[in-house]
């Protein structure tokens, strides 16, 4: 293709995201669906050309920042608290659910070797961190759910590539060994975390001595890609080396950036990862036509694959319940014999859990990247693409319906021991003790009454209302409601005078970004 026919190809894509994105919303679907479904559209438009994916490539351009993402955000005193769990679901669940599909692949074709088969199930296993972010933005779940899937999201890809290797390994050579396999397995995380450490570190350190805010969001952007490559360049996993970079950068960017850097730097990551969660789904939509047309056509995957391929789907979800409710079985009676600590989830979170288990890109990457001459290669293409297309469309759809339909409600042992408003209160009081004692000079002269006055009445007020929220809500959305109308009518003002000539660029800048900051304040304290 033409590299001006593949920008064109690309703003077309831009736009097909905005168009699908904007219909789900209406139609109340998860975006991830409307964009599955209308990338399969957009491949088989008359004129466009096949859209073919480089396995290495998708996985360096996507992987990197999504998992970095997924980790600066997540909550890392709750996921050292959940470890356990993840650690079960990311090691345990995958190699369980791998075995699983490799047992029904071997039954449904007999002539499948036992290693394509294995390979099949290590490529299906991992549920996808693209896909479960993609779902679980769209619902509420508990505090120890979102952990678990999240942190599940971000580690089981180590285990299922490593798993994918070594049956790659073993069609080559004829032989297996799991001391081998727990071996290198153990050798790939553990490098990937010394890089990631050693990635993470230095991104601290360079920042604290970077003086422009594009530099430091540059940085942050560059940290991924550096962690990702640098660990695979030495053959250590790099999603655990991205992962543990995403961790740190994460932890400490809350000491290391500035107030408008870390607003800038937000806005930016926020729209990106939006833009390649997106094109993700899109891509694996768009490359139905290859996947096809790699396979033999339509007629060969519905006379020869339909049944098996249904049955391994059926098999990896049954996998999963069968895992997570078995698992959280042994828990409860460890729990009962005083063996262990570890609370069990109980069956309503045990349901929600087994249902979130969707496949995205990973899986896709994967299955493209087996060798042309490796045996059931068209087979286990059909099965990885059809457990996609399921697993977002059936279990993306529904999760919803399902969470209320079990009635999950959050423990009262994962709930923050403070309320918003009562964290407020607190901050309010540590500044206001600041203020107070500095308000004052050596002679015990007031220096600042109007701010000494400002800040006890904030102080005042947070604490008032700590704890008294749905007695103050209405009065509370009427202020800000009027604040907001202020804000709006200075924003009026200010462009006025700015289209009249009577103030510059620079001046509009400034007074807009205060505007900004006081409408963001407002909207927070409002919702």
């Amino acid at each position: 293709m033409h590299p001006m026919e593949m920008f064109e190809l690309v703003i077309v894509m831009l736009l097909a995201i905005i168009v699908l994105h904007y219909a789900a919303n209406r139609l109340g679907l998860p975006p991830a669906v409307a964009l599955l479904a209308g990338g399969a559209l957009f491949a088989f438009l008359p004129g466009l050309p096949v859209i073919s994916l480089d396995p290495q490539l998708v996985l360096v351009i996507f992987l990197p920042p999504l998992l970095m993402d997924g980790a600066w955000f997540i909550a890392l005193r709750h996921l050292r608290r959940h470890m356990f769990g993840i650690m079960a679901l990311a090691l345990g669940a995958v190699v369980f659910t791998t075995v699983v599909v490799a047992v029904v692949a071997h039954w449904l074709v007999p002539g499948l070797p036992w290693a394509a088969c294995a390979a099949l199930g290590a490529i299906v296993s991992p549920p996808d961190a693209v896909s479960a972010r993609a779902v679980l933005q769209r619902v509420h779940l508990p505090r120890r759910l979102s952990i678990l899937l999240e942190g599940e999201s971000l580690f089981n890809d180590a285990t299922g590539l490593v798993l994918f290797r070594f049956a790659i390994a073993a069609v080559a050579t004829g032989a297996f060994s799991m001391v081998d396999a727990l071996q290198s397995f153990v050798i790939l995380a553990a490098g990937g975390a010394l890089i990631g450490i050693a990635v993470g570190a230095l991104w601290v350190l360079a920042v604290k001595r970077l003086d422009d805010k594009y530099l430091m969001i540059a940085s942050s952007l560059l940290a991924p890609w550096a962690s990702y490559l640098l660990a695979e360049s030495i053959h250590v996993s790099g999603v655990i080396a991205t992962v543990t970079t995403g961790l740190i950068c994460g932890w400490y960017q809350h000491v290391v950036f500035p107030a408008m850097v870390r607003m800038n730097g937000t806005a930016f990551w926020a729209v990106m990862i939006f833009l390649m969660e997106a094109f993700v789904f899109l891509l694996i939509g768009s490359s139905l036509r290859d996947v096809i047309e790699r396979v033999g056509g339509f007629g060969v995957v519905l006379d020869e694959m339909a049944l098996p391929v249904l049955a391994i789907l059926a098999a990896l979800t049954v996998a999963r319940f069968l895992w997570v409710f078995g698992s959280d079985a042994v828990i409860a009676g460890l729990r009962a014999t005083g063996l262990c600590g570890y609370r069990p989830m109980g069956f309503r979170a045990a349901t929600i859990l087994s249902w979130a288990g969707m496949r995205g890109v990973v899986t896709l990457a994967v299955a493209l990247s087996v060798p042309a001459d490796f045996p059931g290669r068209d087979f286990i293409l059909t099965a990885s693409f059809a457990v996609i297309i399921g697993t977002v469309l059936l279990q993306g759809t529904t999760l919803g319906a399902v969470i209320r339909l079990v009635k999950l409600e959050e423990p009262e042992s994962d709930r923050p021991r403070m309320t918003m408003s009562e964290a407020e209160a607190a901050i309010a009081q540590a500044q206001v003790g600041v203020v107070e004692r500095h308000a004052y000079d050596a002679e015990g002269t007031l220096l600042h009454p109007r701010l000494l006055e400002r800040y006890r009445r904030h102080a005042e007020l947070s604490a008032d209302y700590a704890g008294q929220e749905e007695q103050f809500s209405e009065t509370l959305h009427a202020h800000f409601d009027l604040v907001l109308k202020a804000i709006a009518a200075g924003r009026a003002e200010l462009l006025r005078l700015h289209r009249t000539g009577e103030i510059d660029e620079k001046t509009l800048q400034e007074l807009e970004r205060d505007l900004d900051l006081e409408e963001l304040s407002a909207l927070s304290a409002k919702a």
